[in-house]
């Protein structure tokens, strides 16, 4: 299995990503674990499980209205119900969602075709007596009747409480379906590790930009705008987040950008989520800005220490449990227990989402231990306070599993820290890049330049 990256478009002498191959596969691999499982049928809300279903898309605006859905039913093919003229846009251009026969056409066959026009209750912006989840609940029940499963549970992802009291309401079981659907989506095939391979290499790219760009008086939320432009120039679909954190902001994590100024010796590290072709990332690297204190060398040191020993240990058969058992205990980097401080020695699946299966963590991961299998892509990210009480460091590594280890697909160095910024000179040459955060506080720690 590889994790070639290629450019962006479809070429006819060089054999890429076959889109054509990867809904296939995607939407056998959702047949297999519905066949498997106890649901007559999926029934999703979710924007990514809709688009692994239907391979359909209408702009990463709709991701959190709960607008659409789609129902797969045993032994049948996907159902869309979309908004406004986007059912008449699939109908047109998506012909993997049209089922007619030559006869069915002739006929003007209705309810033959995959994609369909249809709402939801638009997050209960639909008043209440409108009808509008009685006629999503009648939409399901038809097409469940059709395949015999009206009375078999259906398994629902996400869902709005009218919706669920309506489908209760034409006598349909409703169950968790999510574990369906991650569990199809937990093993990737070779066209989504490319996709997200691409997606990767992408943030390699805006990272060198960030690497140039950083200095003292540049504001967090200027980094931000840098990334955006950078990704959505290279072909990004979505931007979903920049984590940009400075200073003395690097400790506690607060898991947002402001408008902070960088100053000189300020620790700086950054996550970067964006989609291609629906594929994410999650990728944080850590740098220094001018010149760096020697607790914040030491801290990168630790954060990379932790990354390097979980990655050792990734391949076939290794467990969850294994990886988060070289990690630090919470009350080791000074929180109180694994859920104050959850998702800072962590892991998780990256896919058309983020977070899938499987889970990193020691909230977790030691009780219930998921196995790890080839194909499966998922990200590391380890965090270490420094002991100045200043900064941290932060690390994230994306991996594919292959049949014998592990390879790591995010490629922008990072293995010591980083100085980035304008160069200082004195009268004795190049100022240090390590050296006490402020030169006129006289409490060095021993070994600081």
């Amino acid at each position: 299995m590889g994790t070639a990256t290629f450019g962006m478009n479809v070429v006819d002498w060089e054999s890429r990503v076959d889109m054509d191959r990867l809904r296939r596969e995607r939407l056998a691999r959702l047949k297999h674990q519905l066949q498997g499982s106890e649901v007559g049928a999926l029934l999703t809300f979710d924007f990514h499980n809709i688009r692994y279903m239907t391979a359909t898309h209408i702009g990463t605006w709709a991701m959190d209205k709960l607008i659409r859905f789609a129902l797969l039913p045993r032994g049948g093919e996907p159902v869309l119900w979309d908004f406004g003229s986007a059912a008449r846009h699939h109908q047109l251009y998506a012909p993997w969602l049209d089922y007619r026969t030559g006869d069915d056409v002739a006929e003007g066959a209705r309810g033959t075709s995959g994609a369909r026009a249809g709402i939801s209750v638009l997050r209960g912006a639909f008043h209440p007596d409108s009808g509008v989840a009685e006629a999503v609940a009648q939409k399901i029940y038809e097409e469940l009747e059709r395949y015999g499963l009206h009375t078999s549970p259906v398994g629902v992802d996400v869902l709005e409480m009218p919706i669920l009291q309506a489908l209760r309401a034409k006598g349909i079981e409703v169950v968790d379906g999510q574990q369906v659907f991650l569990e199809a989506r937990r093993i990737k095939t070779p066209d989504e590790i490319t996709l997200l391979t691409t997606a990767a290499s992408m943030v390699d790219a805006a990272y060198d930009d960030l690497y140039g760009f950083l200095r003292p008086g540049v504001r967090e939320n200027e980094t931000v705008g840098l990334v955006a432009k950078r990704l959505y120039d290279l072909g990004s679909e979505h931007v979903e987040g920049v984590n940009a954190i400075s200073g003395e902001r690097c400790s506690p994590h607060p898991h947002v950008f402001s408008d902070r100024l960088l100053r000189p010796g300020d620790p700086a590290f950054f996550d970067i989520l964006h989609s291609f072709m629906g594929y994410r990332t999650c990728y944080y690297r850590t740098f220094a800005v001018g010149s760096a204190s020697r607790a914040q060398v030491d801290a990168y040191k630790r954060c990379r220490e932790y990354m390097d020993r979980a990655i050792e240990l990734v391949r076939p058969g290794a467990t969850t449990a294994d990886i988060v058992s070289v990690w630090p205990t919470a009350q080791e980097f000074g929180f109180a227990d694994e859920e104050a401080a959850f998702a800072l020695q962590y892991g998780h699946g990256v896919g058309l989402s983020i977070w899938e299966k499987p889970i990193f963590s020691r909230l977790v991961s030691l009780e219930h231990p998921e196995v790890l299998q080839e194909g499966m892509v998922f990200a590391l990210e380890t965090y270490w306070p420094s002991a100045d009480g200043v900064g941290a460091a932060r690390i994230e590594e994306e991996l594919v599993v292959t049949a014998d280890g592990a390879e790591v697909i995010t490629k922008f160095p990072a293995e010591e820290l980083l100085v980035a910024g304008q160069r200082y000179y004195t009268t004795a040459g190049p100022l240090p890049t390590q050296r006490h955060a402020q030169s006129h506080v006289n409490n060095r720690p021993e070994g600081d330049a």
